[in-house]
């Protein structure tokens, strides 16, 4: 227990120095206009009978990356009864990341059908935007190297996509997904909530037969509350 207590301290305390960073600066920066993070499968209708699944991912953490891949397989599995929201984490050890989270939201801002081919982008070429290959590069270059890459996903010009970094909303954007985060209790990524619930491995890839045995007991709960609605309605 002793062993378990120390380990879990410090994540204790990270998530609560999180915590204290965003609601001293909550109203600084004001509530957002809509709920946060990019929709990469629903936000229609009917979200009373959908699975909502909050992802907190950061597009240079290799733990991100590699959750990706089984998070989209799970939406094809399971979609439209599947919402999957990620919020673009930016880890601070991370030097290079809060750049990349802000390009995302540039490139959702240009063209909202780049955001997560772009995401694939990052996550691809992610290893170019780690510390050590860019201790010794301007901030300036590596915008720059970032713009580059989103020519191929987001499709405008460089000078446009540049311009967004100029651009006071990307920034606000960006940091006020780093503060909800933080109000959630995230401290690493990737993160992932169900349903407003925080999963256990927080801060690592979860495989398929973890998805699917949480999602499917849900998903029969689901079909049982709905016969039951039904069976009331009829009677």
């Amino acid at each position: 227990m002793a062993e378990r207590a120390a380990l879990l301290f410090p994540r204790l305390l990270a998530g609560l120095f999180f915590f204290v960073l965003f609601t001293s600066c909550v109203c600084a920066s004001g509530i957002p206009s809509k709920y946060d993070g990019f929709y990469y499968s629903g936000g229609g209708e009917g979200w009373e009978d959908v699975i909502v699944v909050d992802a907190f991912l950061d597009p240079l953490c290799p733990d991100s990356r590699d959750s990706w891949p089984t998070l989209k397989k799970v939406v094809e599995l399971y979609s439209p009864l599947l919402a999957v929201i990620v919020h673009p984490f930016p880890l601070p050890y991370h030097s290079n990341s809060f750049l990349a989270c802000r390009a995302l939201h540039i490139a959702n801002k240009l063209n909202a059908s780049s955001t997560f081919p772009f995401l694939e982008l990052f996550f691809r070429y992610q290893e170019k935007y780690y510390n050590a290959p860019t201790k010794n590069i301007t901030r300036t270059a590596i915008i720059e190297d970032m713009a580059n890459l989103s020519i191929e996903a987001v499709g405008n010009s460089l000078s446009e996509f540049l311009s967004g970094f100029d651009d006071q909303d990307t920034d606000l954007a960006t940091r006020i997904t780093f503060k909800y985060g933080c109000s959630r209790g995230v401290y690493g990524a990737p993160f992932f909530f169900v349903n407003g619930f925080l999963l256990p491995d927080a801060g690592s890839a979860l495989d398929f037969t973890t998805w699917k045995n949480i999602i499917d007991p849900l998903l029969a709960k689901h079909k049982k509350q709905g016969s039951a609605r039904l069976l009331s309605f009829l009677m």
